[in-house]
């Protein structure tokens, strides 16, 4: 089994990406564990829930966020890029690579341009191999 078909993606998304969730992308058929949540608004992804994510074994994050101008809450995507922006840096810092989290801009219902996000997200995670983080709290579990 590949490295990519393993891991483990979590997807934060405003509803308007997916509606009801009726329509996920391709990319839940394609192998490794996915993880949707489904949020009224993409501001309401929070550093704290991007950070839980990554704790709880995610390789990689993905935030779906509404079309640039196109959020119903005027400016939700806005913030979301900004806490996505502040995490990213942060992953950096404490040796994660920030680049295990991505924010995409998806129109109302393109569930695939959504889907392509996701598959690019599990290639990174594949080329970054298993969460550093996932690996030590597995450790420390084992160890007690």
């Amino acid at each position: 089994m590949s490295q990519r078909s393993q891991s483990k993606i979590t997807v934060f998304h405003c509803i308007n990406v997916f509606g009801d969730g009726d329509a996920l992308p391709a990319a839940a058929e394609a192998g490794g564990e996915l993880n949707f949540i489904k949020l009224p608004c993409s501001s309401m992804v929070k550093d704290v829930y991007l950070m839980r994510a990554f704790e709880a074994g995610a390789d990689a994050v993905v935030v779906l966020v509404c079309a640039e101008g196109a959020c119903r809450y005027v400016e939700g995507n806005l913030r979301a890029k900004k806490r996505v922006k502040w995490v990213k840096a942060l992953l950096d810092e404490i040796g994660m690579d920030g680049r295990r989290l991505a924010l995409f801009n998806v129109a109302a219902g393109d569930t695939r341009s959504a889907g392509r996000f996701i598959e690019e997200a599990q290639a990174v995670a594949a080329a970054l191999g298993p969460n550093p983080a996932a690996a030590r709290s597995l450790s420390a579990v084992a160890k007690a």
